[in-house]
């Protein structure tokens, strides 16, 4: 075959795909306008098994080959396919955390730390308030580094029953009273919708769990009350079933929301769980909202902690959660996983100083 036949070939080739380029994106319009026909008769099924038959069994019955029906069916089952995702309506264009609804960045004022304003900001504190003097050390070794929020555990929803299940409004009262005396705003997890009005009086932040991300009717409580929401995703959620969580929230008047990643879990044994570390830029895309890594449950290792929070920085975390405790070894809740303060003097100088 001469060079010029073999050019000429490719050049029919180059035609007809433009020509079944055209056919498919004409095939498109043609299948969203039958969906809105549907749509204006009331019809809910865009998927028709029946009329997905009889179109393969004429197609089928046209094949002159080369291709054999199976090749000729698979094609046409992918083109079906890409229709039918075409009729799907998309609702991320509709969510209020969507970044399609608003552009900009939503930044939220905790203490002076503006999440979702460029710059990293941190939460620090211990799983659980065991005790006056344990909240006021961990306090005092946030304070003296210049960081303005600590967190701490009051009520502790726990796989087991018989674990410590935290110090109620008791531990609440605690961080309050040591947070106002250091300058600090408050993070707790409350894990009842009945109990968020009141608790609201303790802190200025409502942290909502990663048990407790399809609760719908503590999200729903938590949209209705004047303060920010730290919500954790769950630990078998995808990246979509997280965003909807925060549109509960936000459906209900309260859009001041800060997303956690604190790791999913996986089949991976050498962590506490597995630290999804790209839905950090994903949900800073999908959504308007700050995105915060909890480095802590996501390891579940202090050998960990400080490289799982660079990456999260380098990836675009707005911020970093992890846990402080002043004698980790004799902690009531998750000793393996919290810094000592020598540790916690490492974090911060490798971290957060810089």
């Amino acid at each position: 075959m001469s060079k010029a036949k073999l050019e000429q070939l490719r050049s029919e080739l180059d035609k007809v795909n433009l020509e079944i380029l055209e056919l498919i994106n004409k095939r498109g319009e043609l299948v969203k306008q039958t969906a809105q026909a549907k749509e204006n008769h009331g019809a809910d099924k865009n998927y028709d098994p029946v009329r997905e038959r009889d179109m393969l069994e004429l197609i089928k019955k046209n094949n002159t080959g080369p291709f054999k029906n199976a090749t000729i069916i698979h094609l046409f089952k992918e083109i079906f396919k890409a229709g039918l995702e075409l009729q799907e309506k998309d609702h991320t264009n509709d969510l209020l955390v969507s970044r399609k609804h608003k552009i900009d960045n939503t930044i939220i004022d905790v203490n002076g730390a503006k999440f979702g304003d460029g710059a990293p900001r941190y939460i620090f504190g211990p799983c659980a308030v065991e005790s006056y003097e344990q909240v006021a050390q961990v306090a005092e070794q946030i304070k003296n580094k210049g960081l303005k929020i600590i967190r701490g555990g009051a009520f502790k929803p726990r796989t087991s029953p018989y674990d410590f299940q935290g110090l109620g409004f008791d531990g609440l009262k605690i961080l309050k009273e040591i947070a106002d005396e250091f300058g600090l705003a408050v993070v707790s997890e409350i894990v009842s919708p009945s109990d968020i009005e009141k608790a609201a009086e303790y802190l200025d932040v409502i942290q909502i769990g990663a048990r407790n991300m399809q609760n719908f009717e503590l999200l729903k409580a938590a949209g209705e009350v004047n303060k920010p929401i730290v919500l954790k995703r769950g630990m078998s959620a995808t990246v979509s079933d997280f965003i909807n969580a925060a549109e509960y929230i936000h459906s209900r008047g309260n859009g001041e929301i800060i997303l956690c990643e604190r790791g999913i879990r996986t089949y991976e044994t050498s962590t506490r769980n597995t630290l999804d570390i790209t839905a950090v830029p994903i949900l800073k895309q999908e959504t308007h909202l700050p995105v915060i890594v909890d480095v802590t449950h996501s390891t579940g290792r202090r050998d960990l902690l400080i490289p799982a929070a660079k990456a999260a920085l380098a990836i675009g975390a707005d911020g970093i959660m992890a846990e402080v405790h002043p004698d980790p070894a004799v902690a009531l809740s998750d000793a393996q996983q919290q810094m000592d303060f020598d540790q916690f003097d490492q974090f911060y100088n490798e971290v957060v100083k810089k």
